[in-house]
């Protein structure tokens, strides 16, 4: 398949054809573009099948290139985003690669796209991604949460929240060193606003992936999971959540 790649990070260019020189038979790279302008110019200049498509890049964006292309090639976002965008990606039928890009997520890549190559009508909902690109951009990058403790305000930093946890109306904030605090938040609210890091698990928890400490599989296909904190608290995944916490690892 004649290959452009779009990609403003020279290390995740570097990475992503180490990937494609597995399958040398199958890709031929004929371009890399470093942002959305370049991006446009090499497709319309050697038509490729196929685009691995970054999102974020100078210039304008991937969902901008796509709507400036005369013809549509396959197409397999590379994206840092989180769970979120990626199961948005998925159901729009478009493929996707979540940085940084895993050896065996990439295989099943090529086999999808072996699949596809002989239909050259590559559908896109370009209302659907333009709004979950709006969301993603709209979440602030916040380093702290502000709860209030007797006449206090505290400034809780992001790297020390453990869980948050929802009983009835109240949302609860709980720290690494075993400390609970009342938030005027919703869990809809945090998962709109906390970094990629922080990945719900449950109606009523997210927990902070960076302090898991262990997690043990029910033959439910549910998890227990266990954090670092003070407490070692623990958490059940729910039903409809455990594809966001069974997608941190590699398996």
């Amino acid at each position: 398949m004649k290959t452009v790649i779009v990609e403003d990070e020279e290390l995740a260019i570097k990475g992503l054809k180490n990937l494609l020189s597995d399958y040398s038979d199958f890709f031929d790279v004929v371009a890399i573009a470093r942002n959305g302008e370049e991006a446009v110019e090499m497709v319309e200049i050697h038509k490729p099948d196929l685009i691995f498509l970054d999102i974020e890049m100078p210039v304008f964006n991937g969902f901008e290139v796509l709507k400036r292309l005369r013809t549509m090639p396959l197409v397999v976002f590379t994206t840092a985003y989180d769970a979120f965008a990626v199961k948005a990606f998925e159901e729009n039928s478009v493929d996707y690669l979540l940085k940084p890009i895993e050896k065996q997520r990439f295989d099943l890549t090529v086999e999808r796209l072996k699949q596809k190559k002989s239909d050259q009508h590559t559908s896109i909902n370009f209302q659907k991604f333009s709004s979950i690109l709006h969301a993603l951009e709209n979440k602030k990058e916040i380093h702290s949460l502000t709860v209030k403790s007797g006449e206090k305000l505290l400034f809780i930093s992001i790297a020390e929240i453990a869980w948050f946890f929802a009983e009835e109306r109240y949302v609860f904030l709980n720290t690494l060193d075993g400390k609970q605090y009342l938030t005027n938040y919703t869990i809809q609210n945090l998962e709109d606003i906390l970094p990629k890091e922080f990945i719900r698990v449950s109606r009523s928890a997210i927990i902070n992936s960076k302090h898991i400490l262990e997690a043990q599989r029910f033959f439910t296909g549910n998890y227990m999971i266990i954090l670092k904190d003070a407490k070692k608290s623990k958490i059940e995944t729910g039903r409809k959540y455990v594809d966001n916490f069974v997608r941190l690892f590699d398996y």
